[in-house]
């Protein structure tokens, strides 16, 4: 029996009732919420509520019989709604942000394995789905839409004009994946019956070429359909395929140009109609609709519009696309900033508005749903930015909410339920503790495991007294969180040497109280508590932290600017501590926090006397258009927001020391930037240290000895421009 989870436990649960072929993951509820299913090593286990037992429900073996003997290392799976179908996937390949797989359907009844899709050969399949009645599979194969009925092995192709360079049926191009989060292309009816699915047309999308050096004598051109400031950008429309007859009806939207972006659709639990999200191109409204499939009516139920851009929820949801359904389908819970704070909603079908959460403070995350007790459970922290809590709200009445968490779990909570809000894992995570976990009966957050709670048994971290949360205020009034971790000798009387890590971007956040402080970055491949550096961090506006619209969006037309002026005048602020060497402050930062590393370098050189930049972004016209557009607004009218926010603008001003790395096999954040850069510094007589790494990514760790050649390099860098120590 799993009595608790100890120490650091990784929980993707499936918030959904109904059609979980959509949706995979590791953790799998059955839709009466009194079980999961997980992978183990010897099989599939299913654990059930509240007691934690486990048993193999699908074992290895019993799958390797059916398949004549032969074994396949499994990574995910999804059921059918009466979990007696699995749909199992191995031989993985990735494709940049999606995989293609082998893909089986073992069924419970009989005992029977089937392979789908085999006649294509292996890891083949994109976005394979299993019908919610457990009778089909859909996959994408070649940028087609297929269905393969399980019973007679018949496989039917329901799209046609599929090709990977010019029409994707079901998939996505490069920028969509990365900045709307979409991956799966294609949605199950829950009735079994239709398909509704992306169409993205990247016929007009510029092709960018990467070239590999290293894999042949010749070099080879890697090239893929990637949009840049300016530029087409993918078409998308949404169709809904019969699955019976395989006619396709094509959601036909009001005043529609095509230059938008599609961020969301959702089947309505009636399966006749479908939910679909449009948002300009300018990202500055979005409008949801209903699209009745039968008449093929179709009406607006809710807009909502912003001066800067309208934040999609699998943005601050991260990379959720789920429709909370409440009151039977009568509506769904959305979120909006309106009133200048992220707030929830009810929304119903007929476009009535309902104010769920009050109060001036963010939601930051839905957690769950519990129908039967009318309540809402959602993340949000309305007294410190740097931590979660758990709270719950009536689906009935506005309210400011009430704390579900305990006090005792001051720090990082986060929680992930069952579909009918009754239980929750819960992990606790905060620089006075190692991470914990545990199993909860809701509402009333009680502890499964009574005997030993896990409040009664928190360890705590060794490095708690290295580690200072503060806030800072700068000249012109920003109030910004910050943390510091102390060498583990440190000593008040002398001065040390400092490394700010910094990002500072609207994607992510650097000041959260885990346990892991300053190491949850890039930073984490030379942070050494006992190397003899002060390592720093501030989170400045524009960052995607619960401080309101108005924090937020503050960077809107000013990316690369109001952030890294945050950063610098808080470093003016810290430097005049008594045990800081002003004369020893390095930067570090990666992707984002590479691109201000750049700027803070050139444009505050008295502040900054070393840098380390990976991965960056110095000129904002070569990231792509869904970015930057988002946030320094369309070309050419806001070409000003483009060159001012542009590090590449300022390089002629450097006079510290600058170590830049970059892979050029990046595909995210091209190496095309950095040779732009690269002329610009050469152009000035400016002398710099530059490592590409062939073929490495975004991250720079692939390959055979990657990263400890680049954990040496920065230390080697630092000992040299920025030497450890109190003097």
């Amino acid at each position: 029996m799993r009595k608790y989870v100890k120490k650091i436990v990784c929980f993707l649960i499936v918030l959904c009732a109904g059609a979980l072929g959509q949706g995979y993951a590791q953790v799998i509820w059955d839709s009466s919420g009194q079980s999961y299913f997980q992978i183990g090593d010897k099989g599939i286990i299913r654990v059930s509520m509240p007691g934690q037992e486990e048993v193999i429900w699908l074992s290895w073996a019993d799958v390797q019989r059916a398949n004549g003997g032969v074994a396949v290392d499994f990574s995910r799976f999804a059921l059918s709604d009466q979990s007696d179908n699995i749909l199992l996937f191995g031989e993985d390949k990735r494709v940049y942000h999606n995989t293609s797989s082998s893909c089986w359907v073992y069924s419970k009844p009989t005992g029977r394995l089937v392979q789908v899709g085999k006649q294509w050969g292996a890891s083949q399949l994109l976005n394979a789905a299993l019908s919610p009645d457990g009778t089909q599979v859909a996959y994408v194969y070649r940028s087609n839409i297929y269905v393969e009925e399980l019973a007679s092995g018949k496989s039917r192709q329901l799209t046609f004009d599929g090709q990977d360079d010019s029409i994707r049926n079901g998939w996505f191009d490069y920028v969509t994946s990365e900045e709307l989060f979409l991956t799966q292309g294609l949605q199950w009816s829950p009735d079994s019956k239709r398909i509704a699915f992306w169409r993205m047309d990247i016929s007009e999308v510029p092709v960018f070429y990467m070239v590999n050096n290293t894999d042949s004598v010749y070099p080879q051109l890697v090239p893929f359909a990637f949009s840049k400031p300016g530029q087409p950008i993918a078409k998308a429309t949404i169709g809904v395929i019969s699955v019976n007859d395989g006619s396709t009806t094509w959601v036909d939207l009001p005043d529609d140009s095509t230059d938008h972006y599609i961020p969301q659709i959702g089947w309505h639990p009636d399966s006749h109609r479908l939910m679909i999200q449009r948002l300009t191109r300018r990202q500055d409204v979005s409008t949801l609709f209903s699209f009745d499939v039968d008449n093929q009516a179709i009406h607006v139920i809710y807009e909502d519009r912003d001066d800067a851009w309208v934040d999609i929820q699998a943005f601050w949801m991260r990379r959720g696309h789920d429709w909370y359904w409440v009151d039977e389908g009568k509506a769904f819970i959305w979120a909006s900033e309106k009133s200048g704070w992220r707030k929830l909603y009810r929304i119903g079908l007929d476009g009535e508005e309902q104010l769920l959460t009050t109060g001036d403070f963010d939601v930051m995350r839905i957690c769950g749903i519990d129908a039967d007790k009318r309540l809402l459970y959602y993340l949000a922290s309305p007294h410190n930015a740097t931590q979660r809590y758990l709270y719950q709200v009536s689906l009935d009445s506005p309210s400011p909410g009430v704390r579900v968490t305990p006090d005792t779990f001051e720090g990082t909570n986060n929680y992930s339920f069952s579909p009918d809000g009754k239980w929750a894992m819960h992990d606790f995570s905060s620089h006075r503790y190692l991470p914990a976990s545990e199993w909860l009966a809701m509402p009333g957050h009680r502890a499964l495991d009574d005997g030993q709670p896990v409040a009664a048994r928190l360890e705590a971290n060794p490095l708690a007294d290295q580690v200072t949360f503060f806030t800072i205020t700068t000249d012109e009034g920003v109030e910004m969180d910050g943390w510091m971790v102390k060498p583990k000798d440190f000593d008040r009387t002398k001065k040390y040497p400092v490394i700010f890590s910094v990002y500072t971007e609207p994607a992510g956040t650097t000041i959260t109280d885990v346990a892991s402080v300053g190491a949850s970055r890039r930073g984490s491949d030379f942070f050494n508590v006992d190397s003899g550096y002060i390592f720093l961090s501030v989170e400045g506006r524009g960052t995607l932290v619960p401080k309101g619209r108005t924090w937020r969006k503050a960077i809107y037309g000013k990316l690369g600017w109001v952030n890294v002026i945050d950063q610098a005048e808080a470093a003016k602020k810290i430097r005049e501590w008594p045990f800081i060497d002003s004369n020893r402050i390095a930067v570090f930062g990666g992707s984002g926090g590479g691109s201000t590393t750049l700027h803070l370098l050139f444009r505050y050189p008295e502040i900054y006397k070393a840098g380390m930049a990976a991965s960056g972004v110095p000129s904002h016209f070569v990231y792509n258009s869904t970015y930057q557009e988002r946030y320094l607004g369309l070309l050419p009218e806001s070409r000003e927001n483009y060159v001012k926010g542009s590090a590449i603008t300022y390089a002629k001003h450097l006079k510290g020391k600058l170590l830049i790395v970059h892979g050029t096999g990046d595909h995210n954040v091209h190496y095309q930037g950095e040779e732009l850069l690269l002329n610009e510094l050469i152009k000035y007589n400016k002398q710099f240290q530059f490592i590409p790494y062939p073929n490495r990514g975004h991250g720079i760790s692939e390959g055979e000895g990657t990263v400890l050649h680049r954990k040496t390099l920065y230390h080697d860098f630092l000992s040299r421009y920025c030497p450890p120590g109190g003097i």
